[in-house]
């Protein structure tokens, strides 16, 4: 699905889909921002006792997909809030989470999905009288076992 152009695509315009069997027009509210998503390989050093070169070689070992952390405005859906508590309450519910970026006509360019996701933590809105016209926005931090960009 990837579509290559010159100009950079803009971070603003991208869709959430939190699997596990729902669809897509189930989804109760946008999420206003994805941060996190990365994947990091972590190397072993390795020297033969006979090389002549003082110098280690670089094996690839384990891999870990960073956390993922979802914020969105509260709406009144504890959605989010059930999936970690279920997950608490000793129920695994690992689902392929998909985050699609879109172009300016709203056409899917890229998709990262995250695999065999689950949540870690879910934080609520800080609240404050003062602040006026601000949002309350709920945040949810996935940690996953895979990334696959397609």
């Amino acid at each position: 699905m990837s579509v290559l152009r010159d100009e950079p695509y803009g971070r603003c315009n991208f869709l959430v889909a939190l699997g596990g069997g729902a669809e897509p027009a189930s989804v109760v509210a946008g999420f206003a921002e994805v941060s996190g998503l990365g994947l990091e390989v972590q190397y072993a050093e390795y020297r033969n006792g006979n090389d002549r070169q003082g110098t280690v070689r670089k094996v690839p070992g384990l891999h870990r997909v960073h956390d993922v952390t979802l914020k969105r405005g509260v709406i009144g859906s504890t959605d989010l809030f059930e999936w970690l508590r279920r997950v608490a309450d000793g129920v695994p519910d690992p689902r392929d989470v998909t985050i699609t970026l879109l172009d300016q006509a709203r056409e899917p360019v890229l998709e990262f999905r995250l695999l065999r996701a689950q949540p870690r933590r879910w934080s609520g809105p800080s609240l404050d009288a003062t602040s006026g016209t601000s949002v309350a926005m709920e945040e949810l931090v996935l940690t996953a076992e895979g990334l696959r960009l397609e």
